[in-house]
């Protein structure tokens, strides 16, 4: 079944920003995908990310790591938000790399809890790359009408950007 990505909304940052939120997303799609590059202005940085300004324990996160060859796994059952836990590059890696993210969303508008999967690449000054991959799920049954991604500190940086698509099956 043949599918047709729609670029709902973009945002590339011209100067520093505590956060990015892609509001108002229309019911029109069957999937949504958000893709980011980005980078922090502190060290040592993860990406938060909301749906609905939902602050409860509604957030669950089974992630696996691999950086150096070493994996790595672990779990989050009643999260405030999700996370892409150092999923973003910082002030300590090499000078203007942006890490690379995609947040993946079937059936958003369903009146069902939300799965989702969640993958980021980034590198740090030394040969090390880090590769994540997250089991995302929201335990909300209400339509996804917005999606906020804010750094756990600091900011995001100039050059960053925030690309949310539709999907529609067809």
């Amino acid at each position: 079944m043949p599918s047709t990505y729609t670029l709902i909304s973009s945002n590339v940052l011209s100067t520093t920003a505590a956060s990015v939120t892609f509001s108002a997303i229309p019911s029109t799609y069957t999937d949504l995908v958000v893709r980011w590059s980005a980078r922090s202005d502190t060290t040592n940085n993860l990406m938060k990310i909301s749906f609905n300004s939902d602050s409860a324990t509604n957030y669950s996160d089974v992630m696996l790591l691999v950086f150096s060859g070493s994996p790595t796994s672990a779990l989050n059952s009643s999260g405030t938000y999700l996370t892409g836990a150092s999923g973003m590059d910082t002030t300590a890696e090499t000078a203007s790399t942006f890490s690379s993210t995609e947040l993946y969303i079937p059936s958003y508008t369903a009146s069902q809890n939300k799965p989702m999967s969640y993958t980021t690449a980034r590198e740090d000054n030394s040969s090390t790359v880090y590769l994540r991959a997250h089991a995302h799920l929201w335990r909300n049954t209400a339509a996804i009408t917005s999606i906020a991604l804010t750094p756990n500190t600091g900011n995001l940086v100039s050059g960053s950007s925030f690309y949310l698509y539709g999907i529609k099956n067809s």
